[in-house]
């Protein structure tokens, strides 16, 4: 673990977080910011920018969303598009007097009421008011509905590309290591999916399973002399009992980590040790 110290010591200290292994890339909803740019060519190496398409009515429909929110002031020129995001994302900039809003091309064919529900979790963030649970829960209910996640999933298949990366790394081969605790912890039934590291380091989390495209992609920082092998294993394990286990809708929730994944996953041999030198990690 003197090693493990020595590799911290290289980085900023900050509160430590809690262990995070998973993202969950086609959660319900997800709302970011829009570019700022536009009109600028792609970055070299980087696929060429998606084209959008008409939201026939978006303009009048935040309009009334936004007179029923009770936003202050004269509502701003609206500029409403749907664009093919690789998930279900919703985006909204304020530029002066306009704001430019994009959704999901997924909520092309989507009731009014469900789009009248996104508009309203929009502008509530940017106006700061408390949109009404019967405005918002259409959208919400849409979201999380299994047809529309099975959807999702399909996109993501034919729109997000498999990280070159293969599983070898330095330190750690990720398909040797999966298939040993496929026989050891799985009697040898799980399917492997595309494995790699990941490209950047991230910050925050040590893995993450993608359905789309059938992804399981674990922090290139991990793929360290100072880490150790058991740490490296927890996570693919983890990883791999999201594909056991599926997120699915459990009341008005999404479940990523059921009470069975939870149980399933302390059956790990040294469970323990290995969520301790995450926590280390994670600080």
């Amino acid at each position: 673990m003197n090693r493990l110290r020595e590799m911290q010591a290289a980085k900023p200290a900050r509160p430590a977080q809690p262990v995070s292994l998973v993202r969950d890339l086609v959660s319900a909803i997800q709302i970011a910011p829009a570019s700022k740019s536009r009109g600028k060519s792609p970055k070299k190496g980087k696929p060429p920018r998606r084209a959008s398409s008409e939201f026939p009515g978006g303009a009048s429909l935040f309009q009334r969303v936004f007179t029923r929110l009770g936003c202050e002031g004269r509502p701003p020129r609206f500029r409403a598009e749907f664009y093919p995001y690789a998930s279900l994302v919703l985006t909204i900039r304020r530029r002066e007097d306009a704001v430019y809003v994009r959704f999901s091309d997924l909520l092309q064919r989507a009731p009014r009421a469900v789009l009248e529900g996104a508009a309203a979790l929009l502008l509530s963030r940017v106006y700061r008011r408390k949109a009404p649970r019967s405005l918002v829960a259409p959208y919400l209910n849409y979201a999380r509905s299994n047809r529309t996640r099975g959807r999702i999933s399909r996109m993501r298949r034919g729109r997000v590309r498999l990280v070159p990366t293969g599983p070898r790394g330095r330190h750690f081969d990720l398909e040797k290591m999966f298939e040993q605790l496929n026989e050891k912890y799985f009697s040898g039934n799980l399917q492997r999916p595309h494995i790699g590291w990941s490209t950047k380091s991230w910050r925050r989390q040590f893995g993450c399973y993608d359905p789309g495209p059938n992804q399981i992609l674990l922090n290139r920082r991990m793929d360290h002399a100072a880490v150790p092998a058991v740490a490296v294993e927890y996570v693919l394990y983890h990883e791999m009992l999201h594909l056991k286990h599926p997120t699915r809708r459990s009341g008005c929730s999404l479940v990523s980590h059921s009470p069975e994944f939870r149980a399933e996953e302390k059956l790990f041999s040294d469970f323990v040790r290995a969520r301790g030198i995450l926590d280390h990690l994670a600080r």
